[in-house]
Parts: structure tokens; C-alpha cells; sequence
């Protein structure tokens, strides 16, 4: 049990399997070991060292979803869960993010679309924390509209001409392969004009056109990425042509699941910090904890934040069954991206003056948390996808 009444065991037993539970164990060490004592200095640099990720690979992290035969674990989604939260509780939402973009986000469409061939030459770096992934569908006129993509790839003879932009790309500096999203349709229904395609790094006309100051996630790097007349061999094709689209849709079930979880990480490591720093903060002659208000609004949240947490968790077993949970995942993006927001202002308010500089903890949570309602799919974007449900 912690400060805050966090109670990770007795929470997940009813959801999760000794297996699941050796991992949350595993990872938590990891943060303790290897993230805590050096994140500071990536938030600087503005992005996570390669060697993290190879000692992350290394123990598995990489490949808790993928079969044995690529050196992966073949868990299910319950174990992406637990990776995710514990990734969120480190305080660091920016290395977090690194990692599960690769696992979850990019690496993903590889693996779920990927023919035999592209699964044998890549997966097992993309395991083992060698090859870093990133995913490219956002541009300046398409985030949450994946319709309104743009760039466009023209069919000539064996290759593609792949031309145009892709913005706000994690790991965009930091990757060896991406998924591109690029129109191959004309003028056909937008559903059916786009496909992904793998595109390495040094291909010619692909550059890294800028990398990206952010309001907070300062430990990854978040970059602009251009494509003029890039030749793209047409065995690069994920999937087939013109159903990019719903490869795309297809993950988002996956993606939003593990945002979610992220984010009430982040919120448990949150309330955990305030409940011990208005306990040991003094004001008007007693712990600020001794003030009803301060410890009421701190146990609604921690409540609330319990109750967020545990849908979670019967989502991913839901999941895991083979369920299609389009309206649940939407409900958990639009929670738990808004509910972790809420958190961080309680905790920065309660840490007063030292909640507003930058060398506290709580500072640098409160503006990696911001994005969780925007990312992903934004608030309105996944309150509309649950109306249309009801």
C-alpha cells in the first residue's frame, strides 16, 4: 500500500496472471535503476539514449506482444497495460512515450500488416531495441482525420514516388524505420486511397526536416519529416494498397488502451507525491494534509483515478479475449487523457509555489500530462466516437 492508497496487487489480481505481475515487478526496478537517476539530463538533450532502449530490448520490454519465434514473450494486452502504467508512474512521461510509440504505435503496424518477409527482416531488431520504429500519419491538415492525409505515393513500375510531410512524429529523429501513411487512391473514397509503406532512414529524398520544441515530453524527440521524391520499392507496401486506412483504424484500439493506462500512471505517480509533500508541508502551523479541504480534494481524485484504472484493466482483458471495443478504448482516451489533467492541477496547486518551478517533480509532470488529451485522439474525437455508439 502506498501514501496515496494505491494498492497495485490487490487491484490487478482479479485481471492479471503471475506472469503479468513478474513483469510490473521487472519494470518498476527498471525505473527505479535505470530511468530515475538520469532522466533529468535527457530532458535536456530532448531525447532518450539508444542505449536505454537496447537494455530495455535486452529485458524484453520490446517484445512482451510478439511471438517467441522473433525473441519476443507473446503475452496479450493485460501486459501492455502493466507496461504502460508502470512507464507512467516513472515521472518521465518523455522516455515513456519513446518506448511505447515503438512497441505499441509504430512497430505494431509492421508486425500486424507485415508479410513474412518484412516480419523476418525487421522484428527481431525492433525486439531487441537495435531498430527503433516511429509512424508517420499526422501532417499540418491531418491529425485525428487520418481522411485528410496528403502526401502522396504514385505507383511507377517496381517503385513508388512517396512525396510530402509528416509532423509532430515521435521518435521522429530517433528512428530507423518508419510506417508511412501516403495517399495511393486519386480520387477514389478516402477510405480506400491510402497505404502504409516502411521507409528507412538515408533514403534518398527523406530527411528529418526539423526537430520539435515541445511544451513538455522533453525527453523524446518529436520531429517534422519530408519526402521529395522518395523511390520506394513497392515490396515496402504494408499490407495491401488502399487499405492503409484501416490498418491505421485498426490500431487505434490498441494505442488509445495504452495511453490510457499511461496516464493513470502518471496520475497514481502524481497524488502519491502531493499526499507525502502536504504531509511534511507546514502551513498556519500544521501539515497542509491536516487541512480537510486539501486531503478530501486528494481522495476524490485518488478515487476516481481507482475507478479509471480498473476499466482499464477489464478493457485489456476484454481485449485480450478477442473483443472489438471501439466505444470502450474511446471512453478510456477521453477519461483518462482529461482525468490525469485534472490531477496535475490539484498537485501543483497543493505544492504552491514550488509546483510552479522547474525543479520540482510535479512542474515537469504537469506539462508532460497536457498532451494525453490531445494525442492519440483528441477529447472531442473520442467523445464523439463513443455518442455515435450510444
Amino acid at each position: 500500500m502506498t501514501a496515496s492508497g494505491f494498492d497495485v496487487t490487490s487491484a490487478s489480481d482479479f485481471f492479471f496472471e503471475e506472469e503479468h505481475k513478474m513483469l510490473r515487478d521487472q519494470v518498476r526496478r527498471f525505473v527505479e535503476e535505470e530511468i530515475k537517476p538520469h532522466a533529468d539530463q535527457w530532458e535536456r538533450d530532448g531525447a532518450t539514449p539508444r542505449e536505454l532502449l537496447r537494455k530495455m530490448g535486452a529485458l524484453g520490454f520490446f517484445g512482451i506482444r510478439y511471438p517467441e519465434a522473433y525473441g519476443g514473450s507473446a503475452m496479450d494486452e493485460r501486459a501492455t497495460v502493466v507496461l504502460s502504467e508502470e512507464l507512467g508512474r516513472c515521472t518521465y512521461a518523455g522516455v515513456a512515450i519513446t518506448a511505447l510509440v515503438h512497441t505499441d504505435m509504430a512497430s505494431v503496424h509492421l508486425f500486424n500488416a507485415g508479410n513474412d518477409a518484412q516480419k523476418a527482416k525487421y522484428m527481431p531488431g525492433i525486439i531487441s531495441g537495435e531498430t527503433i520504429t516511429a509512424v508517420g500519419v499526422t501532417e499540418p491538415d491531418a491529425g485525428s482525420d487520418v481522411k485528410g492525409i496528403r502526401t502522396t505515393a504514385r505507383r511507377e513500375g517496381d517503385h513508388y514516388v512517396l512525396n510530402g510531410t509528416k509532423t509532430f512524429i515521435t521518435n521522429g529523429v530517433l528512428a530507423d524505420v518508419y510506417c508511412i501513411a501516403a495517399k495511393t487512391g486519386g480520387d477514389g473514397p478516402a477510405s480506400k486511397a491510402v497505404t502504409m509503406f516502411i521507409i528507412e532512414k538515408g533514403m534518398e529524398g527523406f530527411t528529418v526536416s526539423r526537430a520539435l520544441d515541445k511544451h513538455g515530453w522533453r525527453s523524446s524527440d518529436t520531429a517534422e519529416l519530408s519526402f521529395v521524391d522518395v523511390r520506394v520499392p513497392a515490396e515496402n507496401v504494408l499490407g495491401e494498397e488502399g487499405r492503409g486506412f484501416y490498418e491505421i483504424m485498426k490500431n487505434f484500439q490498441n494505442e488509445r488502451l495504452v495511453l490510457g493506462a499511461m496516464a493513470m500512471g502518471e496520475a497514481q505517480a502524481a497524488i502519491e507525491l502531493t499526499v507525502a509533500y502536504v504531509r511534511d508541508r507546514k502551513a498556519f502551523g500544521a501539515p497542509l494534509w491536516e487541512k480537510q479541504a486539501i486531503r478530501q480534494r486528494l481522495a476524490m481524485l485518488s478515487s476516481r483515478v481507482e475507478a479509471a484504472r480498473q476499466m482499464v484493466y477489464a478493457t485489456a482483458a476484454r481485449s485480450a479475449r478477442g473483443e472489438q471495443l471501439v466505444r470502450e478504448v474511446s471512453m478510456i482516451k477521453a477519461l483518462c487523457g482529461e482525468l490525469v489533467n485534472e490531477v496535475m492541477y490539484a498537485c501543483v496547486q497543493f505544492h504552491g509555489g514550488m509546483g510552479f518551478m522547474r525543479e520540482s517533480t510535479i512542474e515537469r509532470m504537469s506539462r508532460d500530462a497536457r498532451v494525453q488529451a490531445i494525442g492519440g485522439g483528441a477529447t472531442e474525437v473520442m467523445l464523439e466516437e463513443v455518442a455515435k455508439r450510444m
